[in-house]
């Protein structure tokens, strides 16, 4: 069981834009239906686009740029994003229960902090490693990466995730 973030921000940028197109595309096909000039004269557009070059540099720019944005869409809402609830090790080989990355991360940085010394601690947890950047007290111990290696590993292990991420510790001095 793996939730993955929605496509809310590709979705909202085409329908918005279908939108626009067919408002416009509405209204001019009222506006022709009651006899008034429509806003999109669709002979001045033909007679427009008949005369161009389709080789001329303009419009082989403004055809790249929006095929360029078109495979960025596409590609934004095919590719699958990035995990919102990680699933934890089930018994009988299935997972059931899952942990949310923003749980995880919390915990991981609450294991962290607990150490003695740490001062502040800067988590990133990505897929396959969990890097910690602490901020150590002048009288912290000179083993205090380990110390929180050990912290966060068995923190862990409590949780149990399927994947298992490595894990990584800056230290800083303050």
């Amino acid at each position: 069981m793996i939730r993955r973030s929605r496509r809310s921000l590709p979705a909202t940028i085409v329908a918005l834009v279908g939108l626009a197109v067919c408002a416009l595309v509405a209204t001019s096909a009222i506006q022709l239906l009651v006899n008034e000039r429509p806003v999109l004269d669709y002979q001045r557009i033909a007679d427009y686009v008949h005369g161009l070059d389709w080789r001329a540099l303009p419009v082989v720019i403004t055809g790249s740029a929006l095929a360029f944005f078109g495979l960025v869409l596409l590609l934004a809402a095919v590719l699958p994003g990035r995990a919102l609830v990680l699933p934890l090790q089930g018994g009988g080989g299935t997972s059931v229960a899952g942990a949310s990355r923003r749980g995880m991360r919390a915990a991981l940085q609450a294991s962290a902090v607990a150490v003695d010394g740490v001062e502040s601690v800067r988590l990133k947890y990505r897929r396959r490693k969990v890097t910690a950047k602490v901020t150590a007290a002048r009288t912290a111990p000179e083993d205090l990466g380990a110390q929180v290696d050990e912290a966060m590993i068995a923190q862990l292990d409590r949780i149990g995730p399927q994947r298992r991420p490595r894990v990584h510790t800056r230290i800083r001095r303050a």
